[in-house]
C-alpha cells in the first residue's frame, strides 16, 4: 500500500462527479489513501446544485480533529467551504496543525452557475485561508472575483497571478480553461517566473468536476513528494485525460473520468496479453 496519504476538505456531490466523490476517487487513482472532511452536503446531479446543507462549523472541525489527530497525511486541499465561519474553522485548525501542503481550489460557482460560497465569505478567503496555502488553483471566474475584475485573455491570466500570490500563497496557478480557442492555457506563478502550461482542448461538454479533480490531483502528487511545479504539472496531464474520458451519465453534464487513463491502459495490456494467447 502507498504511503502517501491525503486529506480533502470539501462537499459532497450526491451526484458523484464533483467535490468528496471526485477528489477521493483521483486519490485513489494516483496511489494515494484519502481521508475527507465534509463542509457540506448538496443535493446535486449534471443539471444542477438542489439544495444545499451546510455541515456545523463545530462538526467540521470535529472530524478535522478526527483525521489529523490519528493520521499523518502528507498533503491537504479544501474545496467548497460555504461560508465564512467555516472557512475561519478550517484555516484554524490547519495552523494549529501546521500544515504545510495546502491546495486551496477557491471554489465559489458550480460548472452549472450554481453558487457554492456565500458572497459575504470571499473575504475571510482572502485574508484567512489564501495565505496559508501552498497552490491555490483558481479559475477564470475566481481569480477575477478574488481580484475584483473581470479577466479574459492569457495576459489578464498572467497579472491576476501575480497579484493573487500577494496575497500569501507560495505558488498561484490560474486556469484558462473557459478561455476561446483550441488549446486549455494556465498559467503557473512560482514568485519569480511564469509558467504556461498548455493542451489541447477537448470537445466534450462533460467537464463537471474539473477543477476538483485537478486540485485533487496535484494535492496527491504532493503528497508523494513531488515540487509544486512538477505535481502542477503532472496533475494537467491527468486531468486532461480524465476530460478525454469524461462520463455521458445523466441528461446534462457529464463529470470527468479520474479512473479514465487507469481503464485505458488496462485494456491496452489486456488485448496485448489476448495477442499473445
Amino acid at each position: 500500500m502507498s504511503k502517501a496519504k491525503a486529506l480533502t476538505i470539501a462537499g459532497s456531490d450526491s451526484g458523484g462527479g464533483a467535490g468528496i466523490q471526485t477528489d477521493l476517487k483521483t486519490f485513489a487513482a494516483l496511489n494515494t489513501y484519502g481521508t475527507s472532511v465534509i463542509t457540506a452536503l448538496t443535493a446535486q446531479n449534471t443539471k444542477g446544485v438542489h439544495g444545499i446543507h451546510t455541515v456545523p462549523k463545530d462538526f467540521v472541525q470535529s472530524q478535522m480533529d478526527a483525521v489529523l489527530s490519528d493520521i499523518p497525511v502528507n498533503a491537504i486541499k479544501t474545496g467548497m467551504l460555504s461560508e465564512a465561519g467555516i472557512i475561519e474553522t478550517v484555516a484554524e485548525r490547519l495552523k494549529y496543525y501546521q500544515v504545510d501542503k495546502l491546495v486551496v481550489d477557491p471554489v465559489m460557482v458550480a460548472e452549472s452557475g450554481d453558487r457554492l460560497l456565500a458572497e459575504n465569505a470571499v473575504e475571510a478567503l482572502k485574508a484567512k485561508l489564501i495565505p496559508l496555502a501552498l497552490i491555490i488553483t483558481p479559475n477564470l471566474a475566481e481569480a477575477g472575483a478574488l481580484l475584483g475584475r473581470q479577466l479574459h485573455t492569457v495576459d489578464d491570466m498572467v497579472t491576476a497571478a501575480r497579484e493573487l500570490h500577494r496575497l500569501g500563497p507560495r505558488f498561484v496557478l490560474v486556469k484558462g480553461g473557459h478561455l476561446p480557442g483550441e488549446e486549455k492555457i494556465d498559467i503557473f506563478f512560482d514568485g519569480k517566473h511564469i509558467h504556461r502550461l498548455v493542451e489541447k482542448k477537448i470537445d466534450t461538454i462533460h467537464t463537471h468536476g474539473t477543477g476538483c479533480t485537478y486540485a485533487a490531483a496535484i494535492t496527491a502528487y504532493l503528497a508523494h513528494g513531488l515540487p509544486p511545479l512538477t505535481a502542477v504539472q503532472k496533475a494537467k496531464v491527468f486531468i486532461t485525460q480524465a476530460i478525454k474520458h469524461g462520463i455521458a451519465v445523466g441528461s446534462g453534464y457529464g463529470p470527468t473520468n479520474p479512473m479514465g487513463a487507469l481503464w485505458e491502459e488496462l485494456e491496452h495490456y489486456r488485448a496485448k496479453y489476448a495477442q499473445k494467447n
